[in-house]
């Protein structure tokens, strides 16, 4: 699979081609297998933004600003086969990096409600919500039943950077510590366990 077909994979969504061919597609590779991927996009017209229902970009701070100054992040995934923080880490920092290089004011999130890996992204870089509910757009491919829209700064994303690190390791911990509960509940119950017990 290509990066597209992977974020569309693990997104659910269709992507137009022409909002494809403009965005800044990133993979990332281990062992030649592609087990992340996002999109940037840094002029618009803003696939999130479209979403959004006209009403309430007339009463939201944030549409008096130029769009030049935003850019969009979409379509992030990371594949399960990225099991250790270290591995994740080097998948946030890159993102981050990318995020802060393109030198943008503002960041626009577009997540559906059940994408975790987004909901992440967006809780730790304290953002700001632009719109939530089903989304209405005419001509689309496919999309959700239930999306939310937000926005925050890339130096809001870059100065809360630690706080994915520790978000990591606090899984790497608690990952450790089932396992090894899990090793000793299966000890217990192994044969010779028994036969030293009796």
């Amino acid at each position: 699979m290509t990066v597209i077909e992977k974020i569309e994979h693990y997104t659910g969504v269709r992507l137009p081609t022409d909002y494809v061919n403009r965005s800044q597609v990133v993979g990332v590779f281990l062992h030649d297998r592609l087990v992340a991927g996002y999109m940037l996009v840094t002029s618009p017209a803003f696939r999130s933004l479209l979403f959004v229902p006209d009403q309430v970009k007339k009463q939201h701070d944030l549409f008096v600003e130029d769009e030049y100054e935003m850019m969009e992040v979409n379509g992030l995934w990371i594949s399960p086969a990225l099991k250790t923080p270290l591995l994740q880490v080097r998948v946030w920092a890159r993102l981050i990096k990318d995020i802060f290089s393109a030198r943008k004011k503002y960041v626009l999130l577009m997540r559906h409600s059940g994408n975790k890996t987004m909901k992440n992204l967006t809780s730790m870089a304290n953002p700001k919500t632009i719109f939530q509910g089903t989304p209405q757009i005419l001509g689309s491919d496919k999309t959700h039943d239930s999306i939310e829209v937000a926005y925050t700064t890339r130096w809001s994303i870059v100065l809360n950077s630690h706080k994915y690190f520790v978000e990591l390791l606090r899984r790497s911990r608690k990952a450790a510590k089932f396992a090894a509960q899990r090793k000793s509940a299966n000890n217990l119950h192994h044969p010779a366990a028994k036969l030293i017990e009796a």
